[in-house]
């Protein structure tokens, strides 16, 4: 897939996965790491070096000017999507190649490993249709369903409320703070999905029904997997 050329005020979806597939998140620290990556990294200003060296997190530094607006995110055990607004000239690519570089390095002193850790350079499509800004979301926010119910992807989940439940209890997406419950909520920008969608109540309401009705033919094309 060609990637596309990144242009400030445009929103792309975009996806990365372990090398070989493997798994990237193996414990509850890992995932933290990451989500505050996504917080750390998201900044025209460098992180200190001590950032990249040791896997404890850095005090804040001068006051941010963030590259990108990240709309929405989630995290699997081998790999991650981000939905993203580039706020900056080439910030999509800058804050992508310090937020895998950044992590990678961490994993690697963890692990005690070397080598790349993600699969080659991300991968990304802009997102051009209403109707495909609208589900996007959705899709992002239910794929740990894989997780509890797989069932969910050939369009067979039985039980929407548990899927419901499920996703507001998985705390490495922006899922449970687009319905109110808060748990990363700075590292997230909502106000333009949730504006759309009419508010949390509404966003609740109307995902669940994406749940009992989902298609995934009508996102093939830009769910990157």
């Amino acid at each position: 897939m060609k990637r596309p050329i990144f242009a400030n005020e445009q929103i792309y979806h975009t996806y990365n996965r372990g090398v070989e597939k493997r798994n990237v998140f193996l414990d509850e620290e890992d995932y933290f790491r990451f989500v505050y990556n996504l917080f750390e990294f998201n900044d025209v200003n460098p992180a200190t070096p001590s950032y990249y060296r040791s896997y404890e997190v850095a005090p804040r530094r001068k006051p941010r000017k963030p590259l990108v607006d990240i709309l929405a995110f989630c995290l699997m055990q081998n790999h991650f999507h981000l939905l993203l607004m580039q706020k900056q000239e080439s910030g999509i690519s800058e804050f992508l190649r310090k937020l895998s570089g950044g992590y990678t390095m961490y994993f690697n002193q963890k692990y005690k490993r070397s080598g790349v850790l993600f699969q080659g350079r991300f991968k990304a499509i802009l997102v051009e249709r209403d109707a495909h800004f609208i589900h996007l979301p959705y899709y992002i926010h239910a794929n740990p369903l894989d997780l509890a119910m797989p069932e969910w992807r050939e369009g067979n989940l039985r039980d929407p409320k548990a899927a419901f439940a499920f996703l507001a209890s998985y705390k490495w997406s922006s899922f449970p703070d687009y319905i109110g419950a808060k748990n990363v909520p700075s590292v997230t920008q909502r106000d333009l999905l949730l504006g759309i969608a009419g508010g949390e109540e509404k966003y609740k309401a109307d995902f669940v029904a994406w749940l009992k009705n989902m298609r995934l033919d009508d996102i093939s094309q830009i769910i990157l997997e």
